[in-house]
């Protein structure tokens, strides 16, 4: 981008006369309009935040005033690069404007007219994205919880497509994963079996794991024909899927401050064990060796929010009762991140009538007959359901769309939050 307007300024030192250039003005349909000004101000006055942190660093090192600058970098040098490609812009439209041009100089602004224009679109586009909101828990591991809905069997069917299919990206992206929980209709853990699944979680430990799947979670729908279906009809069934944040449990770097998250009352992660009721019972299953003749298997329900986890795939009660608190500390945490999400929405909504799209709204068509793969929230749709389904290139262009759908909610949450605010301050 230029630090300075291109090779025409050598231009406009030959041919303007001395003391005959004007003040600028933007006369280009592409000017500070075309970028919410409300965006425009709360970007330069992260950008002077991050100038001011940077001086008093540079004296004094701080982690947290490092790791604040870290976060305000990306908005500072967006916002740089905006400004300069807009004050090209403006130039070269004073240049065009002005009569006295030279014919040589008015032909080179012409040409270069449209790329500025162009690369000062895609730089809005950076900005506004630099601008939003990191997720709280977007550099986390994640748990991915699979359960059939509607649908009966063949729901159970697909909901273990999906879980092949989130092993499969995993395995691609190298993403460590590996099966919390696995139960199949019948009461077994088979993986290779025929029975359809009743519920998975999917532990998946690289970090940014939640940031990269958390537009994932809703009802995941399939139009396919059944293996059973003896008249070759078309059924719909659905699976949910819920993406949790999941706390580092060892062998972590900065596992202290998780640890200290646990024990701080106004955390997310925090769970008071007073609240919780401990239930102990001998695991069902469809036989083994070990199978109901111990009580491995265990509950935790959370009394204030009716919250109910229970886990039974180790043999081990202790092993068992560990995942069941990470479980339960997940479940909780989303939960109180969600109200707040549904709170700042409400207001939102109130504004300029935002729309959130909740865990329990249909997200995506996996339609088999016509080998399509569409997600309602981008309205990406792929015809290459077999690479989805695999968790290939499809899915992952998927997946991004989706985030890149997510950052484009935040920035109109954003918008509004300004309008309520230049609201409020109106009325005063």
């Amino acid at each position: 981008m230029f630090g300075a307007p291109w090779i025409w300024r050598r231009c406009t030192n030959t041919y303007l006369k001395p003391g005959g250039r004007r003040l600028l003005r933007f006369a280009s349909t592409t000017s500070h309009a075309s970028f919410s000004p409300a965006l425009l101000a709360r970007a330069r006055s992260m950008a002077s935040e991050h100038d001011k942190l940077s001086q008093e660093t540079s004296e004094n090192f701080d982690a947290k005033i490092s790791r604040r600058i870290g976060e305000l970098k990306s908005v500072a040098m967006a916002l740089k690069e905006w400004e300069d490609t807009q004050n090209s812009l403006s130039e070269l439209n004073t240049l065009l404007e002005d009569p006295t041009t030279d014919s040589e100089l008015r032909e080179l602004a012409v040409e270069d007219l449209a790329t500025t224009a162009s690369q000062l679109d895609t730089l809005s586009r950076n900005l506004a994205t630099s601008l939003t909101p990191k997720h709280p828990f977007e550099d986390l591991p994640c748990l991915l919880e699979i359960r059939p809905g509607v649908g009966g069997g063949e729901a159970g069917l697909f909901a273990g497509d999906l879980l092949r299919m989130y092993r499969g990206y995993c395995q691609k992206k190298n993403m460590r994963s590996s099966l919390l929980k696995f139960e199949t209709e019948d009461g077994g853990s088979d993986l290779s079996g025929d029975s359809p699944l009743q519920e998975a979680i999917l532990e998946i430990e690289s970090p940014g794991a939640y940031g990269k799947l958390r537009g994932e979670a809703g009802v995941h729908r399939v139009q396919r024909v059944p293996a059973t279906e003896n008249k070759g009809r078309t059924h719909t069934s659905a699976v949910a899927v819920l993406v949790l944040p999941s706390l580092p449990t060892s062998g972590t770097e900065g596992q202290e401050v998780w640890e200290a998250d646990l024990k701080d009352p106004n955390s997310d992660y925090y769970v008071n064990p007073t609240d919780v009721r401990t239930d102990v019972m001998r695991a069902r299953g469809a036989g083994g060796q070990h199978v109901n003749t111990t009580d491995s298997a265990v509950r935790l329900t959370h009394i204030p929010t009716n919250t109910v986890v229970s886990m039974q795939d180790s043999r081990s009660q202790h092993q068992n009762r560990e995942r069941a608190w990470q479980l339960l500390r997940s479940k909780i945490a989303q939960a109180r991140r969600e109200a707040r999400e549904e709170e700042v929405t409400r207001l939102r909504r109130g504004v300029i009538g935002v729309a959130k799209m909740g865990r329990g709204d249909k997200v995506r068509t996996y339609n088999y007959g016509q080998q399509r793969v569409t997600d309602h929230r981008s309205g990406l749709s792929v015809h290459n359901l077999d690479d989805v389904m695999e968790g290939g290139d499809e899915l992952d262009k998927i997946i991004d769309s989706v985030k890149t759908w997510l950052g484009e909610r935040e920035i109109e949450g954003l918008l509004a939050e300004d309008e309520a605010a230049a609201a409020g301050n109106g009325k005063k």
